[in-house]
This record gives C-alpha cells, sequence and structure tokens, in this order.
C-alpha cells in the first residue's frame, strides 16, 4: 500500500490507503511472537531477541527524520513513500534469501513429501478448513482481550505507553516551541532524549532477563521452569519513576524560567519506562500464554494500534486546553493507576493464572 500512498490524487484516497496499510502492519506486529518461539525453543534464547525487538519498533517509531538529520527533514518528508518504497524493494531479496521457514506443520509436510511414511501419517490428520483457521485468527485473540483479566489490563498499560510515544512525538513540538521558541527542526532534536532513554531501557532489561532465568530454582509449581511473574520486577518502578515520575517532571520543568534540558531529562524517564513495560508485557504474555501465546499477544497489539492510531488525535487541543503542565500531569496519573497490574500481576500472579481457562488449557496439552 506504499504506492497508492504515493500517487495519491486526494486526502480521501491517502486516508483509505492509510488505513489499509495500518491493517495489515498490525499482521506483522503480532507475528514476531509467533516467530520468536518458532526459532528460539527455550525463554533463555528467545530473551535477547524480544528484547532487543521491542526496543527497536519503539525507537522506528520515533525515528523520523526530524531528530536524525532537520536540514533534510524537508527534503525527505514529502517524498517519505518513495524512500519508504525503496527501502521496502530493497529488503525482498533479504527476506526471501535469507529467511527460512519456522512453522512446525509447513516444515512437518515439507518433510513428509520426502518420507511416505510421513505422508500417511499427515493424511491421517485432520486438517482444519481455511474458513476455521481464519475465524479462529479472529475470535480467539478477542475472546482473550475480554474474557481474560490479565490479557485486558496488560493490553491497557502496553496500549497506554504504545500510544504515549505519538503523543509525546507531537507534545514536544508544541511544548518547546511555545515555551522555549524551539523551531520544528530543534524541536525534533528534543526527541534524542526518548532514544536515550529507550537505549537504557534495553541495557536494563538484560539483567531482569537473568533474574527471570534464576526464578527457575525456586520454582515450586514447575521445577526447573522460571516463573513468568518474574518477568515484572522491573517494570513496577519503570511505571512508577520512569514513566509516571517522567511525566510528571516533563510537566512541571516545562517554564520558560527553567532551562530546557530539565524537562528534557523527563523524557528520557519517559523513554525508559515504555521499553521497559512493552518488553515485560510482552514476554509475560509468551510465558503464560504458551499454547495461546500468538493469540493473546494480537490482542495486545490490538490495543496498542487503536491507541496509537486515536490518542495522538486528542494530544494537540489537551495540551492547548489544560496546558502543558496538567496535560502531562493528567497521563502521568493514568501511568500510575495502570502501575496497579503489574503489582497485583507480581504478588498474585500465580492464583490468577490458575483461575484462567486459557493458561490451565495451555498446561494440560
Amino acid at each position: 500500500m506504499v504506492i497508492p500512498q504515493a500517487v495519491a490524487p486526494n486526502f480521501a484516497t491517502l486516508l483509505v490507503s492509510r488505513a489499509i496499510a495500518g491493517a495489515l502492519g498490525g499482521i506483522l506486529q503480532n507475528v514476531m511472537e509467533q516467530l520468536s518461539t518458532d526459532m528460539w525453543a527455550t525463554e533463555k534464547e528467545r530473551d535477547l531477541p524480544v528484547t532487543l525487538y521491542s526496543r527497536q519498533s519503539i525507537l522506528a517509531m520515533v525515528g523520523h527524520p526530524g531528530p536524525k538529520m532537520p536540514r533534510l527533514s524537508t527534503y525527505i518528508l514529502p517524498r517519505v513513500f518513495y524512500v519508504q518504497l525503496i527501502i521496502n524493494c530493497a529488503l525482498i531479496p533479504l527476506i526471501v534469501g535469507c529467511i527460512k521457514e519456522t512453522r512446525g506443520p509447513i516444515l512437518l509436510k515439507k518433510h513428509a513429501e520426502k518420507d511416505e511414511s510421513l505422508t500417511k501419517a499427515m493424511s491421517a490428520l485432520q486438517q482444519p478448513a481455511l474458513s476455521t483457521l481464519l475465524w479462529e485468527a479472529v475470535s480467539r485473540p478477542a475472546t482473550l482481550l475480554f474474557t481474560e483479566p490479565v490479557v485486558f489490563f496488560l493490553t491497557l498499560w502496553a496500549a497506554f505507553c504504545f500510544g504515549l510515544v505519538f503523543i509525546m512525538t507531537q507534545s514536544v513540538a508544541q511544548v518547546y516551541h511555545e515555551t522555549y521558541g524551539f523551531s520544528e527542526p530543534a524541536s525534533g532534536l528534543v526527541q534524542i532524549s526518548l532514544f536515550v532513554g529507550e537505549t537504557i531501557g534495553f541495557f536494563a532489561c538484560l539483567p531482569q532477563n537473568a533474574y527471570y532465568q534464576r526464578s527457575a530454582a525456586r520454582n515450586t509449581v514447575e521445577p526447573g521452569v522460571p516463573i513468568p511473574e518474574a518477568r515484572l520486577p522491573l517494570s513496577i518502578p519503570a511505571s512508577l519513576v520512569g514513566l509516571g515520575g517522567g511525566l510528571f517532571w516533563y510537566a512541571w520543568a516545562s517554564f520558560p524560567h527553567v532551562h530546557w534540558m530539565v524537562p528534557t531529562i523527563g523524557l528520557a524517564f519517559v523513554g525508559f519506562g515504555i521499553v521497559v513495560i512493552i518488553t515485560a508485557v510482552d514476554m509475560y504474555i509468551t510465558d503464560a500464554y504458551t499454547k495461546f501465546a500468538g493469540s493473546a499477544i494480537a490482542a495486545v497489539a490490538f490495543g496498542e494500534n487503536m491507541f496509537a492510531a486515536w490518542l495522538p488525535l486528542a494530544a494537540k487541543s489537551m495540551y492547548t486546553n489544560l496546558g502543558f503542565q496538567w496535560a502531562s500531569s493528567l497521563l502521568g496519573f493514568v501511568a500510575l493507576a495502570l502501575t496497579l497490574a503489574p503489582i497485583v500481576l507480581f504478588f498474585k500472579g500465580e492464583t490468577i493464572r490458575k483461575k484462567s481457562k486459557f493458561i490451565s488449557k495451555a498446561a494440560s496439552s
């Protein structure tokens, strides 16, 4: 859908093309978790790739031309879709030539073509119809989202962080232009602080992953298996201090008499919190729901995309009507309220998981 966006003759065509592109992009977003379980057999092997993916996906969202090359932004932005098309076309040979099939049933089918005994065994298995598979792909994530409290509240938490990324890209330009007289390119450079915070968050996740692996030694329910709740300890202060504290810092330091670097440091805290939280949610969902992790992650991705699409629409009016301080403070209060989700899961997660029909079914299969 890049070409229709590039040659769109009017705004309506651009909106329709963007909507279809967004729907297709959402599919790619939740495929990552399913690919990770196919490519890496154990949680320990998946830790670093999934953490790196979470960090890079967020960096890509804030990595527009502004903070990187402000002098070229006026040249690149009108041609952004052509640049994207060139990048996509350049990646096609790498994807086709270097990325191998990882899905188990497909690999088994290929082996069956060479082994007659496997062919007979596969023919005896009942293959679900395509309509059944499509219905499951749509209905199961929706069922998980609205019947599983863990998925629902973690989706709210991660989706808020996801939407916050897009709110910040608009808020920074408005706040720094009206408060400090920054030009648009200069405001873009301020967003480097988000990059810094997200990078620190990535490295902070590495010892968190090690802590998770060590939790296997104290697992009395499934000895030798890491405890899913061990994914959450870092995310609690990241939400309280990083996300909530960073938003309050950014809010009440945004005054003309305060140096512009002071609220910028608050943005770094926000970036730190976003990466740690989204990584924790993805990994906890994958560990807790195992067999149904792909559907659960699809539910989370749906929430993230909805918040990313709609929250930024209110950013400018919210910061104009409430003022810079109270608009960011409102977001900070929401961040503090959502911190209850990981706190409850950390202390009561095992009990909650035992009551989950999906988790129990996955464990018994």
